[in-house]
């Protein structure tokens, strides 16, 4: 069984309809987003963005996780929520198969950066082996990283990262690489349940996360041939 991690952060949430709902009264100047960023949505849900860039026809795109929101949905940033609306739901798979979104930003509202917080994405990184230490970063848990453990398939890598609601669709890292897409933690595996959720991305004493190849992800958002296809980071 694996835990998808849905947020559902009421401080948060209770303000989200209004905000987006405010498309037309959005303020002045440009919301800066990019990897880890907070995301909230008009479905009462708020995740992590991947990252940020462009797609084969110029658009301002992001990723994150299909499970915080169906196709159609508007969205704001969770640090700029008297901007109101600032983007869509381009396409979403609703977690139920690789578990991925593509967003379309609006690009008056919108400047994408390379860096929030501790994370740096500057291109796309390899599959990570087992063995390698991998860093995570999302809009509960912040900065964190572990180590790679292996596979459960070609789809779910897992690894001793922090993961809490609300850090679905937070990007994994290898240095200044993006590897992976967050997407959750595990509360069982062959039929035995366990959950010991992540207290602090300090501790390590946890379940373990997962994510899905951020290479997986990009060969099924081209195969898409709608918004985001082609997608390179900024």
């Amino acid at each position: 069984m694996k835990f998808r991690g849905m947020a559902a952060v009421v401080a948060v949430i209770a303000s989200v309809g209004a905000a987006v709902a405010g498309m037309a009264q959005a303020a002045p100047g440009s919301v800066v987003l990019g990897g880890s960023s907070g995301i909230v949505f008009d479905n009462n849900s708020a995740c992590s963005l991947t990252a940020i860039g462009y797609d084969n026809a110029n658009r301002l795109v992001g990723l994150t996780a299909g499970h915080c929101a169906p196709t159609g949905a508007r969205l704001a940033s969770e640090n700029a929520m008297e901007a109101g609306a600032i983007g869509v739901v381009a396409y979403s798979d609703n977690g139920e198969g690789l578990d991925f979104a593509v967003l379309q930003f609006d690009p008056a509202k919108v400047t994408p950066a390379r860096v929030v917080g501790a994370t740096t994405i500057n291109g796309i990184g390899g599959h990570p082996e087992p063995g390698t230490t991998v860093c995570s970063n999302g809009r509960t848990s912040g900065p964190g990283c572990g180590v790679v453990w292996g596979n459960l398939d070609d789809t779910v890598t897992i690894n001793q990262a922090c993961s809490k609601p609300g850090d679905s669709g937070g990007p994994v890292t290898v240095g200044d690489r993006l590897v992976g897409m967050n997407q959750g933690r595990l509360t069982g595996l062959a039929g035995i349940g366990f959950d010991l959720p992540c207290a602090t991305a300090a501790n390590p004493i946890h379940s373990p996360a997962f994510f899905a190849p951020i290479d997986i992800i990009l060969a099924a958002v081209n195969a898409t041939g709608g918004v985001g296809s082609g997608f390179r980071t900024f």
